[in-house]
């Protein structure tokens, strides 16, 4: 099941400090990673794509890559997440194949979502929801947004832009599934900890 907080890596050289960081954030509860490097160089990302791949077999979790699905397939990863820039979605699915998670962001547009689950996305992702310091200039999407895709579409919904502990009660309440976090998760100075607490969000919701 697609439910819980999504670990989106951050921009980091460094494939040592990188594993880490995951590693405290699966010790934490994350069960879905996604590999995302912007300013890698092929040969890194292919490294690091294979290791975080390992490591997240190792904790029993999955791993996505943003927007490669070759990358994907050839660092052994659990499936690819797709923006509007990122080819052709239906391309993508057929390259991923039935045994791998293929997400798409859909950003406010209900209408890129339909077309989404049409080609057989396993996940959509609408965003950003609130201030984000990774993408200062995304397009917001409306709170309503996750409950109105679910109830029409039945998929599970990620949440993405501007996700902090304050904040994430509003999504998981509005109908995310998942909620995907870069900045508040890493840059917390106790990861784990970090990780834990937006866990347990979604368990004292699955009880309420």
């Amino acid at each position: 099941m697609l439910r819980g907080l999504y670990a989106v890596t951050p921009d980091l050289a460094d494939t040592t400090t990188l594993l880490r960081r995951v590693e405290q954030a699966l010790l934490g509860g994350v069960r879905l990673v996604q590999y995302r490097n912007k300013q890698a160089a092929a040969v890194l990302r292919r490294e690091q794509g294979s290791a975080l791949a390992a490591l997240c077999r190792q904790h029993a979790a999955r791993l996505i890559v943003n927007d490669d699905p070759a990358l994907a397939l050839q660092a052994g990863a659990d499936g690819a997440h797709l923006g509007r820039e990122d080819g052709d979605l239906a391309a993508a699915r057929a390259a991923l194949g039935p045994g791998k998670l293929l997400g798409i962001s859909c950003y406010d547009d209900i209408g890129r979502a339909r077309e989404a689950k049409r080609i057989g996305a396993d996940y959509i992702a609408f965003g950003s929801f609130f201030a984000s310091p990774t993408k200062p200039g995304a397009v917001r999407a409306p709170l309503t947004l996750p409950a109105e895709a679910r109830a029409e579409l039945g998929l599970p919904v990620c949440a993405i832009g501007g996700i902090t502990l304050q904040n994430a009660p509003q999504l998981i309440a509005a109908g995310a599934d998942l909620l995907a976090v870069i900045t508040d998760l890493f840059e917390a100075p106790d990861i784990r900890a970090r990780a834990a607490a937006y866990t347990s969000l979604f368990s004292e919701r699955a009880t309420s």
